[in-house]
Formats: C-alpha cells, sequence, structure tokens
C-alpha cells in the first residue's frame, strides 16, 4: 500500500534521544536526562486529587468540542491575572495539547501550498506539521543579535502567508519583549500575513514578563499548553485564542477532527489554575537549576550559549568542538550517561554544531549531570 507525499516528514530527533536512553536505561545504566522539555513534576497534587473525586460522579464522556465552559472561563481570567487583557471567553479553544491547536490553526488559516514563515533555530515540529498539511514550511536564520528571534527585517522578500513565533522560545529560552513582538505583528498585518504565537512556556521566565501578543493585538492567534508551567505534559491538553469569528470555522473542524479535548485532562487541568503554591515551588526548582547550567557549562567547555530568559533549556553553540551534532550528543550518552539533544532538531543550516540542554528535572540530577559532563569533556580533551 502506498503513503502519500505529505507523510514524508523527518523524525522528532528527541524523541530518538529519548528512546536511545531508555534502552540504556534498560540495559541497566544510570541515565541524566537533559534531552526531553519535560518537567520533572507531574500534574499538581491537588489537580489529580480533584479528578479523583470528580471520576466518582462522572462518566467522563464526551464534553462539547471547544471545550468545558468553566475552563475557558478561567482561562479567560488568566489573561486578566497575567496580562491585563479583558477576553471573552468564548474565543478559548481548549485543544488535545498545543499539537493538537498547531493541527486546527494551520487547517483553518492555510490553504495547501501557503508560505508559513518560522524562527529557525525553533520547535522542529512546526515544520513537520505544516508538511504534513502540504504547507510550506519557510525557514528564517536568526541570529544572536537579535536573541535568536525573527525581527520585521527578516520577513521583507519572503512573501509569506504567516509567521509563527515562540517566547519564550523552543530551544533557545529567549523572550521577545514588548517592542519587538509589535514591530513583527505590525509588519505582519501590513503585509497581510497570518500571525500566530506560541506561548507555551509563558509563566517559565526568570529576566521580566514574557508579552503575550494578545497584549499587542486581537487578530492573531495565540497558542498555549498546561504542559510547561502547569506540568501537565502527558495528560495532553492546550488552548488556542482566536478572533471571534474564526470561533465556528474552529468548531466544526475541531467536532470532526478531535471530537473534543480529554474530559478527564480538562478537570485537571481546570483544578491545576489554582494550585499557584505548588506551581511556584516548581519555578524555584527551575531557577536553581538554571543558575547550576549557567556556571556549570562553561566550566565543560560549553560557554557559547544563548541568554535563557525563559522556558528551560540552554543552547549552546558547540560548533568548535563538532560538525556532528547528532554522534556528538550519541557519543555524550555512551561516554557520559547524559542525553541531550543535537541542534539539528531546530536548524537544519547550523543545527550541526548546536546542542540543547534541558534542566527542568530534579536539581540532584541537574548537579550530577554537569558533574559527568565535566568529566566526560575533560577526558575528551575539549574541557
Amino acid at each position: 500500500m502506498k503513503t502519500s507525499s505529505r507523510s514524508v516528514v523527518d523524525p522528532f530527533i528527541v524523541m530518538d534521544v529519548m528512546e536511545a536512553a531508555r534502552a540504556a536505561e534498560e540495559a541497566g545504566r544510570h541515565i541524566i536526562h537533559m534531552e526531553v522539555g519535560q518537567p520533572g513534576t507531574g500534574a499538581p497534587l491537588s489537580a489529580r486529587a480533584a479528578l479523583a473525586s470528580e471520576m466518582r460522579d462522572q462518566a467522563m464522556g464526551y464534553t462539547v468540542a471547544l471545550g468545558l465552559p468553566e475552563l475557558r472561563a478561567r482561562i479567560a481570567q488568566l489573561y486578566k491575572d497575567w496580562y491585563g487583557v479583558t477576553l471573552d471567553p468564548s474565543r478559548v479553544i481548549v485543544t488535545p495539547g498545543s499539537s493538537g491547536a498547531f493541527i486546527l490553526a494551520f487547517t483553518t488559516l492555510f490553504d495547501a501550498g501557503a508560505r508559513v514563515g518560522l524562527g529557525e533555530p525553533g520547535y522542529p515540529s512546526y515544520r513537520q506539521i505544516l508538511s504534513a498539511l502540504d504547507l510550506t514550511p519557510v525557514g528564517i536564520q536568526t541570529s544572536v543579535q537579535n536573541r535568536l528571534q525573527p525581527v520585521a527585517d527578516d520577513l521583507q522578500g519572503l512573501a509569506l502567508d504567516g509567521l509563527i513565533v515562540a517566547s519564550p522560545a523552543n530551544p533557545s529560552g529567549t523572550m521577545l519583549d514588548r517592542g519587538a513582538m509589535e514591530g513583527l505583528i505590525t509588519s505582519c498585518a501590513d503585509q497581510g500575513i497570518s500571525f500566530v504565537s506560541d506561548e507555551i512556556y509563558h509563566g517559565i521566565q526568570y529576566e521580566g514578563r514574557a508579552v503575550s501578543a494578545l497584549e499587542v493585538s486581537d487578530d492573531i492567534y495565540v497558542i498555549n499548553s498546561f504542559s510547561k508551567y502547569f506540568s501537565m505534559t502527558g495528560w495532553r491538553v492546550g488552548w488556542m485564542i482566536v478572533p471571534p469569528d474564526h470561533v465556528r470555522v474552529i468548531e466544526r473542524l475541531a467536532q470532526n477532527m478531535f471530537i473534543c479535548p480529554s474530559h478527564a485532562s480538562q478537570i485537571v487541568a481546570l483544578a491545576a489554575m489554582d494550585c499557584e503554591d505548588e506551581l511556584q515551588d516548581n519555578m524555584v526548582v527551575y531557577r536553581k537549576n538554571r543558575e547550576l547550567m549557567l556556571e556549570g557549562l562553561p566550566k565543560a567547555g560549553f560557554d557559547k550559549i544563548a541568554p535563557p530568559d525563559g522556558a528551560f533549556y540552554i543552547y549552546a553553540d558547540v560548533s568548535d568542538i563538532t560538525t556532528d551534532s547528532r554522534a556528538f550528543a550519541a557519543e555524550i550518552l555512551e561516554q557520559a550517561g547524559v542525553a541531550v539533544t543535537p541542534g539539528l532538531d531546530f536548524d537544519h543550516v547550523r543545527g550541526a554544531g548546536t546542542l540543547r540542554f534541558s534542566y527542568a528535572r530534579a536539581t540532584a540530577d541537574i548537579v550530577e549531570g554537569l558533574a559527568r559532563l565535566q568529566q566526560f569533556m575533560r577526558k575528551r580533551g575539549t574541557g
């Protein structure tokens, strides 16, 4: 049986690294995980307790396609609390993770063949989802001077139909300030480019507050998720904010593509939004881990790094050490027992000379991982 040309997408390399790390653990090795962007904590305890209580009384059947009304209202309240933005809950669409939101957004906004810009380095699944939908991803090589974020001038001459940006970004952790966000949104509006803001790492920031695109314009899409700040990766529940006249369009698509998000996950998500004490305890760990990484990675020889304003990643230029980041990551896993992600996942042009280190796990793991990396690089003669 034939497969479609749309199905020919690159693998998500970090998932391959996870599998190699799992195989090493199954063989009896102790692996430190710095490869995956997953909090070391689970969903907040009281949120899980809320689900246990609800399951005694509810059948966990279908919800409406756009999500539980009380969850949509609570998400709208978050925008008031975090950004001072008054948001009509009817514009909130609950989705099966941010991945479901990307599929709905790209399907709604773009016809086959449309050109959608994305900054590089950037989240690799943007490119692969776009390709699978018969859309054309257009990589925008960002500069260190612009903090590895696209800027308005980068859009000139690209003939784009859409642009997706992430702030804080994956893999760099850098953020767009208010002026940069306004510049991009204004430039897109002037050129008829649909603007999509991936804000999945909002809430995890260290130097100032992340700016939501909704503070600048209502004529944009915003995508977020409960995976990162709310520590709910495996529950697969996210959301999107869209202009009022797009809600019904997306509702029809969501009804047919997904029926609805997981009922159980929505209950946990709703309760998690009121678990601020536990979530801020997680932030204490991330801040400590970030300090350790910024101090420890240069000691191992990884001293060319992007300034991580948010998220829980360090993106390092290792082009003076290797020209094959995938092989180098495999060597680190084999010799040091530390799983890291090769930059090829994020940037096909420069990624052979970069690595991403995640510090989302427990602080003890970060301390041990840094010690192993330093020892490995000393033995290798490059640290």
